[in-house]
This record gives structure tokens, sequence and C-alpha cells, in this order.
């Protein structure tokens, strides 16, 4: 157990984690050179394509130093914030992290805050700087940066280039000295943290955990402790870049264990492995229950396919446990599920995954939070509205509260201004403000939960240029002054793009839904009126024009009333046909809404 390693990379977005794990891999020969590629970890065609790390990826290595074998299990993590989740269920199964820091950005926000979490978890920090082979880099001053943020000294942060190699031998050695063994006990009863796992068609549900105590055998029954549900373990093993298979998985390695379980729901990542004849008494404590940032409706394009779309999901949920779900139904989209998502680019991963990995084709309603509607006829009891069609009527309305939130933001004093317009357009309220350092700033708002669900984060990131980390809590439920949103298309509601907007910002939103589904809706042979309203009060409005043929075309001379009757017949028919058409509103049109200030 003394030679084994288990450590993970954590770094702001783009600041070369995955070229890094590339370089180690190399070194250590774990991968042939035919079986080499960039970002060779990230298996997900979406990963590539975007360039970004979206799961965590966990791999063994082998490496032999000072006459010793070592194995190093390496856990690659994702550096956007959507997916912070992922990176705090990799810290846990660690016990050492390389905080990476790109020598041209310097330090960043999710720096910061993954940092923060591999502190909390008591993970050994070992610093390394970037990119030190681009022009730009300025190893010196980020130097400076990362001694202020971890009061280390300069010798202790290492200079690497995961591009072209230079230091990553050495960054290996120092892995193997500074990160402690795993510790735990070889004799006590078997106890394993499960902190990812992935559906496999043909073998059922992998689940990958760290051994904290005990051992695993291969043909052993287990027992996950939080569904009570006892499996043989088929087959148990270590994570090379393909799964290799061992009779026993000791004490402080990573491993994988396939049993046959068909259910995806029966696997909690978070959960604790046990040996049925000799259980461990409690389970390990697991890390944090996830906190969704976005709530949507997800609905199959043919309503029969939804039993389809629960089991995608149910697997989708297996390989990325931030995702919750819960069934609902729609007017206009029969039924479906309200999911919530930790941000923007997380509910536009998991809509690409489903169409990839599980071939749906799903609409997606435009975001929003839960409310609680009072009527007159009874002030004092509170309905429950998930989904802006179930508002009851205005006019019997008493009032509408929604949920507010506590915001902690961190950003550096230049943003400042800029974050506070920003929390104050969204009806924040400011109740603190207080320096951590000379160039840190925490900001506490209380928001309401709907204004930051919707484009928040995004903006926060985009006006401190990367550099604010954003966490909340719930606070309770105040009245506001909301009303509901219609959007007409063609004189037919469309519940799906439906919302409660505050009474300010109503017909600023209703106005610039109309101009962007005007851009969206594909032009038909007849002119398409889109008005947003609030009950029957039309507060904007835009019209696609028809796609016009020209009926006159063959006439050529003649009488004008020629040209007047077929210009007369056509537009009778364009009233016909505007009466009796259906407008189909396309995928990106439902997309489009979320992103209205783009």
């Amino acid at each position: 157990m003394k030679n084994i390693r288990n450590f993970c990379i954590i770094a702001h977005i783009d600041h070369g984690k995955s070229t890094l794990a590339d370089r180690l891999l190399q070194i250590t020969n774990t991968i042939s050179e035919r079986e080499l590629q960039n970002q060779v970890l990230d298996d997900m065609d979406l990963e590539r394509e975007k360039g970004i790390t979206i799961k965590s990826h966990a791999i063994q290595m082998e490496y032999e130093y000072k006459g010793e074998n070592y194995i190093l299990n390496l856990i690659d993590t994702p550096g956007h914030v959507d997916f912070s989740y992922e990176v705090s269920r990799s810290i846990a199964a660690c016990e050492g992290a390389l905080l990476i820091v790109d020598a041209a950005q310097s330090i960043q926000a999710q720096t910061i805050s993954n940092l923060y979490l591999a502190l909390e978890n008591d993970l050994e920090i070992i610093p390394v700087l970037n990119k030190i082979d681009l022009p730009s880099a300025n190893p010196e001053e980020v130097t400076d940066d990362i001694v202020d943020l971890l009061g280390c000294d300069p010798e202790d942060v290492l200079r690497v280039s995961g591009k072209t190699g230079e230091g990553v031998e050495h960054l290996l050695h120092t892995i193997i000295e500074k990160v402690p063994p795993p510790t735990g006990d070889p004799e006590a009863p078997l106890q394993a943290l499960i902190f990812d796992s992935v559906y496999n068609p043909f073998r059922g549900v992998e689940a990958f955990y760290k051994v904290v105590n005990g051992e695993i055998k291969k043909g052993q029954e287990v027992k996950f402790m939080a569904t009570g549900k006892k499996y043989g373990a088929d087959e148990v093993g270590t994570l090379k870049l393909k799964q290799v298979a061992k009779k026993v998985v000791k004490t402080g390695d990573v491993g994988y264990i396939i049993s046959g379980i068909k259910e995806a729901v029966e696997v909690k990542v978070g959960d604790t492995i046990t040996s049925v004849e000799n259980p461990a008494k409690e389970a390990i404590d697991g890390f944090e229950e996830v906190k969704p940032m976005v709530f949507a409706g997800l609905y199959p394009v043919d309503t029969e396919e939804y039993e389809e779309l629960r089991y995608s999901i149910e697997k989708l949920i297996l390989n990325d446990a931030s995702l919750t779900f819960e069934p609902e139904s729609s007017a206009a989209l029969g039924f479906g599920f309200r999911c919530g998502f930790l941000g923007m680019l997380h509910l536009e991963i998991i809509q690409e995954r489903l169409e990839r990995e599980f071939n749906m084709n799903v609409i997606t309603t435009v975001p929003n939070v839960s409310y609680h509607a009072f009527t007159e006829k009874d002030p004092d009891k509170a309905m429950l509205v998930n989904n802006p069609s179930e508002l009851p009527d205005p006019s019997g309305l008493n009032r509408v509260e929604e949920p507010y939130i506590r915001a902690s933001i961190i950003t550096k004093a230049d943003f400042v201004g800029q974050v506070m317009t920003l929390c104050i357009e969204k009806r924040g309220i400011l109740k603190n403000q207080n320096y951590l350092t000379q160039h840190r700033v925490e900001l506490i708002f209380e928001l309401p939960l709907a204004e930051v669900v919707f484009d928040f984060y995004d903006r926060l990131k985009s006006i401190s240029k990367g550099y604010a980390s954003f966490d909340y809590a719930p606070l309770d439920m105040r009245a506001s002054k909301l009303v509901k949103v219609d959007i007409l298309i063609n004189a037919e509601p469309v519940d799906a793009l439906s919302a409660l907007i505050h009474v300010d910002n109503a017909y600023g939103i209703g106005k610039k839904m109309c101009e962007k589904l005007r851009e969206l809706i594909p032009r038909q042979q007849f002119d398409i009126p889109i008005q947003a309203a609030i009950g029957a009060k039309i507060i904007a409005r835009e019209t696609i024009k028809a796609l016009r043929k020209d009926v006159t075309a063959k006439c050529y001379g003649g009488d004008i009333s020629r040209k007047r009757k077929l210009l007369e017949k056509q537009k009778a028919g364009k009233k016909k046909m505007r009466q009796i058409g259906r407008v189909e509103v396309p995928q990106s049109a439902f997309l489009a809404v979320l992103k209205l200030n783009d």
C-alpha cells in the first residue's frame, strides 16, 4: 500500500490538464505510441469537438523510481464550472492534487474554487506552472501569484510544459515524494467509496470505487449500503486505458466492479460497498448533494418515446450524477421530465448526449424555478407552481411568492463595480462586502432564484473574465409582482415558451423573445404573427412575412384587371391557409430563448 499514489489534476478551464495527463501516460509507458492521440482520456466525441473535459477519467499508471515500482492512480477532472460536481467526486477518491496554473493566464476563478475543494478534503497540493513554452508565458509573475495564494516557497512551484514534455519527469518524482500513500486498514471490514459509474449495454452498470478499508475479491458477495441491495462481484479490476481484471483489489487502490446490475437507479454515487459476510458498521461520509442551478423541461419530439426517454435519462444519471429529474406534463408537448442542471452549458451537453448516445430527439422548455401561488378564495393555502401554465387565472390571484437565495460571489477587486451592477439589475439586495485579500472581494447578495437560473451565471463569468466564483444557499419565499408572459404564434399559445417574469422586466423580455423567434421560425406561405401577451393584453408583436409566389408572372401586357383577379385569388388562398396552417416551431427556437442577451 505504501507504493500507491492517488492524485487528481485540478485547474481552471483550458489550463492544459488533459495535455499534461497525455504526457504523464506517455512517460510512464501506460499507452503505446500507436494509441497516443491528443486528449487520450477524453473518450466522448463531444469532448473532442469542443476541446473540453466533461467527465472525470480515472487511469492507473506504473512507474519505477529509485528501484521501487509505484502504482499511480490519476483522475483527470473537468475545468468548466458547470462540471464542478465531477471535480468534488474525484477529490473524494484522492490523497493529492496537482493544481495547474497557465503561465500566460495566471490564477482564475476555478483555480481558486477547486483549490478550496481540495483543501477541505485535506489533500496534498502540488502547484504546477504549465505552458512555460508559450511566447506569452510570464512564469516569474505567475509564480508570485501562486506563492501568494498557497503560502508556499517559490521553489515548490514546478515548471512544466504539457506540450513538449519538459519537466514532466521531475513532476512524477515530486508526486511520489510528496503525495502521501492512502491510509486504510487492510484487515478491517471492506469499505469502498463509489465515485463514478457508467452503463455498459452488454454488462450492466459498472461502478468505479476507491477501496478505503479491507479488500474486494472476485466472486465475493457485496452489499451497497445506501440501497441495501446485495450482488455478487462477477468481475473486479483496475482501470488502465482498458479495464484490467484482477482476483483482488486491495486497500488504497482505485478499481471497478461489474455485478450484473441492470437497473440504473440501484447505484448511487457516494455510496459505500461492503461485504455481506463481514459488513462495515457505517458508510463512508459521501460527498455533498448536488444543487441544481437551472430547471427545464425535456420532452420527446414523438410522444410515444416517453418511456424510452426515461430509460435514457436514468442511464445518463449513472454517468453524470449532477443531473436530477422528475416527470411533468405540458398541454402543447405532452408528457416529459422536469430536469435540474448545474448551468446552461450542462443543459446543452445533456441535450447533445441524449441525441448522440441514445438517438433521442428532445424539446427543451424555457428554464425556470418553482413558485407558490395564493388565490383570493384561500389566501393562506400555497399552490406549488412548477410550470407557468399551472398559474391560476390572474383575476382570482392573491399573490405569487418566489424563492430567494443568499448568493456569495468571490471576485477580483477590479470587477466589483460590474458584478454589483449585474446583481442589482437582477433585483439583488447587497448584504455584505468583505475583502479577503487586497485583490479578492466577497460580495453577499440576496437574489431571486428565477433571475439566477436564466443567464446570470454566464453573464457573471463574462463580465469578470471568468474570475468570479459563485455559490448559493436557499433562503425563503417572498411575495413578488410576477406576471405570466405567453407567446402566441399564429394566435395559438405555445406553453413551452411561456414564462413567469417580474412585471418590470416583462415588456423587455417579451419584445426580445418575439424578435428572436422571428429570426428562427422558417417562413411559410402565409404571414405569421408572433405576439407576447400578459393575459389578454398584447405587449409585443413581430410578423414573419409570407413567402410569395409571383402569380402575375405569366401576365405580359393586357388589362390590369387580369392581374388584380389573380392577386385577389392569391390573397383569399393565403387567408384560408393562415386559418388552417400549423406552424412548426424548430428546436433551435426553444433553445435560442435561453440566450436572449447574446
